[in-house]
């Protein structure tokens, strides 16, 4: 591929149910196409370096959620930002683009909202890269204790620390936090200093609380999940960072009780962010399960 405007990122928006998107793209419009669901607290932003770097031989399409990044936030009373409105934005989004078949990247908030979307098309997706997306109730990490906390008794002094959590301080530790210091010095600042002022806005803050709220009700899914991925036995590959209190490495292998032929990698020091961190280690094992994947 020698048209070198290909293999760089292109910015840019649609109009979906009248609500500005905003996505990132890299790679010929004809290639075999990698849709990447992004996490929180996060945006697109995150693959911004993964996309370039499998350009010569994939489309990557990376959109920003309603009421995340760079897209719009519609009014609560119109979207209901739950898991159910975000998997149905995503088959909006992939139809107003012509995607027809595509990998499919399963991250954080990402990976349930990407799941949702497999089990509604499962004739769609080629292949998962699972990185650190929890779908097991029985391997979720001790930091899920504050927000189990919560379910159990939604009393005011139980909330108060979620609310804490949606705030710059709260963002540099979901990024920093669990990963050693000489692993976290690979993190940029630009991921709290450049996401927390675009979801410090009163809707958007809540909306963050409010994911937070129906992970309660998420849970119920799980079983849905695995059994999707037990039934239609996609092609996968998990790749892993370990030091994750929300999802260490049982929530890892726990996928292999349903896809017991996916390829495990766990990246030793790496934590949630791991393509922040592991990106050179990480970036060989991607492009080697693409190339059996989507071709």
């Amino acid at each position: 591929m020698n048209d070198r405007s290909v293999l760089e990122v292109r910015h840019g928006t649609r109009t979906i149910d009248g609500d500005t998107v905003f996505y990132r793209e890299a790679g010929s419009e004809t290639a075999p196409v990698l849709l990447l669901p992004h996490g929180y607290p996060c945006s697109s932003f995150q693959y911004r370096r993964l996309m370039p770097a499998l350009a010569d031989r994939w489309r990557t399409v990376a959109p920003d959620f309603p009421g995340f990044g760079y897209s719009g936030t519609p009014d609560p009373a119109r979207f209901g930002y739950d898991f159910d409105a975000y998997a149905t934005f995503l088959e909006r989004f992939t139809d107003a683009l012509g995607l027809g078949s595509y990998a499919l990247w399963l991250h954080d908030y990402g990976s349930q909202i990407g799941l949702r979307h497999a089990i509604a098309h499962p004739s769609r997706i080629r292949g998962l890269v699972i990185q650190n997306g929890d779908i097991y109730a029985d391997a979720l990490g001790p930091k899920y204790e504050t927000i189990q906390r919560f379910w159990r008794d939604p009393s005011p002094e139980n909330r108060a620390p979620l609310e804490k959590a949606v705030s710059e301080d709260g963002f540099r530790a979901e990024f920093v936090g669990e990963v050693d210091a000489h692993v976290a010095r690979r993190v940029p600042p630009d991921m709290w200093k450049l996401h927390w002022p675009l979801m410090d806005t009163p809707v958007r803050r809540a909306l963050s609380v409010g994911l937070m709220e129906k992970l309660k009700a998420n849970l119920d899914w799980f079983p849905r999940y695995q059994a999707y991925l037990r039934e239609q036995r996609p092609p996968a590959m998990i790749l892993w960072g370990p030091k994750d209190e929300y999802m260490p490495e049982p929530a890892a292998r726990a996928y292999l009780r349903d896809l017991p032929e996916a390829e495990l990698h766990l990246l030793n020091d790496a934590g949630h962010w791991l393509l922040e961190t592991h990106f050179e280690v990480a970036l060989p094992l991607v492009r080697r399960f693409l190339g059996k994947v989507l071709h």
